[in-house]
């Protein structure tokens, strides 16, 4: 599988003749690395839940407007504000390569906030991306670990990973670092992931790899 993280939790995975995009929020757009003249075939946009730093509208139109018959897999409340928006091919059903495997809301917010809806799901039987949660219930050979975040930490990250046990783990939801505790932060990571044979990929915006 080829996949390339465009800040964030936004991540590009191709499979075959499969290609789907994830959580293309606002720090993934306003940085300029995701370049749709680039883009050459899209079958589906995965958005976990509706904030702003997975679900930015402007990012969607512009995707739609050059892939008219991607589908769109989200939640109801993201499918509803999309409908609104003229953005018709939205569903919160998977498809024959997209699984939604669990619909638990985000993580808790109180007193913040309300937990929206959160939708957790595979890809090509692979990858698993479980957008904001820390109480994931199973995982692919590959997942996308949300790293870090308001709502949760680095450690219950971790002991997450450490008990679904996946072959591969690749960071997202790194945002709220900069670079010298991002660095940091990720050899902590490999280091415990592969006293436990988990292979963490160090990733870098916009640079592709394979696993």
């Amino acid at each position: 599988m080829r996949l390339t993280k465009f800040v964030h939790a936004c991540v590009l995975a191709e499979e075959g003749d499969k290609v789907a995009l994830f959580d293309p929020g606002s720090f993934s757009w306003d940085s300029g690395l995701i370049n749709i003249d680039n883009l050459n075939k899209l079958d589906a946009i995965v958005i976990t839940h509706e904030h702003f730093d997975h679900f930015h509208l402007p990012a969607i139109q512009a995707l739609v407007k050059k892939f008219p018959n991607v589908q769109i897999i989200t939640t109801p409340s993201v499918v509803k504000q999309l409908s609104e928006n003229g953005i018709q091919n939205a569903s919160s059903e998977g498809n024959e390569f997209i699984k939604i495997f669990s619909t638990k809301r985000h993580a808790p917010l109180a007193p913040f906030g309300e937990a929206p809806e959160n939708i957790a799901v595979h890809f090509a039987d692979k990858l698993t991306v479980g957008g904001d949660r820390h109480d994931l219930e199973e995982s692919k050979e590959i997942l996308a670990l949300t790293a870090t975040a308001p709502w949760g930490s680095m450690l219950e990250a971790a002991n997450m990973a450490l008990k679904l046990k996946p072959k591969s783990i690749f960071p997202v939801h790194d945002w709220h670092w900069n670079d010298q505790a991002r660095s940091g932060s990720y050899d902590m990571f490999e280091s415990v992931f592969d006293r436990n044979q988990i292979k963490f990929i160090k990733t870098v915006d916009g640079q592709s790899f394979e696993l």
